[in-house]
């Protein structure tokens, strides 16, 4: 007995340091050289200051904002420690009701759109942290968030486009528009355009 144990102790102890310890840091070690930014949380920074990551959403809920997908995490939306499905069914009354007020919201904070809403504004992503919205999801709020900014349609329009991301190699994935990055960019125009003083 004594003769197995001694080995199968030194195995135990090897693999540990070598899958637990030494292969965990060289994995760090070579993405922070070659990844820096991805490796740290892909996090997202205006003036100086954090303000969310390029992999978990925000909610958003300001008529001068796009909204993002709903999350299906708790206690807070898009807690990226609970992260999970809400895993309702069709026949869920509860996701019934969930998405039910999730059209009245949308239709409350821009009563004369009267377009079909979405199926990305009113239901969760599987992770319940998608960061990102369809383009037809986009599309659909433009009148709102121009109205409520003051900017001509055209201008939101432009932002927009240059926010969505294309199909890689234009075949694998859809098209998809970040909406942190979207309403960081209206906040920067909004800056621009208001008058600067001397």
């Amino acid at each position: 007995m004594k003769n197995a144990l001694r080995p199968a102790l030194a195995v135990f102890a090897a693999l540990t340091l070598l899958c637990g310890v030494a292969y965990p840091l060289a994995v760090t070690g070579l993405a922070q050289l070659i990844l820096p930014q991805r490796a740290n949380g892909s996090l997202v920074e205006h003036d100086g200051k954090v303000i969310g990551s390029q992999l978990v959403g925000q909610s958003f809920t300001s008529a001068r904002y796009f909204w993002g997908r709903p999350s299906a995490t708790a206690p807070t939306p898009n807690n990226a420690a609970a992260s999970s499905g809400a895993n309702q069914g069709p026949s869920n009354p509860a996701l019934k009701d969930a998405v039910a007020a999730r059209i009245a919201a949308l239709r409350t904070v821009d009563p004369s759109n009267r377009d079909a809403i979405p199926v990305d504004l009113v239901t969760a992503s599987a992770s319940g942290l998608d960061p990102h919205i369809s383009p037809a999801a986009a599309l659909y709020q433009v009148n709102r968030v121009a109205a409520a900014r003051g900017f001509p349609r055209e201008r939101v329009l432009g932002l927009v486009a240059a926010h969505t991301e294309r199909p890689w190699l234009g075949l694998f994935g859809e098209a998809r528009v970040h909406v942190l990055a979207l309403n960081l960019a209206l906040d920067m125009a909004t800056e621009d355009q208001m008058p600067h003083t001397r």
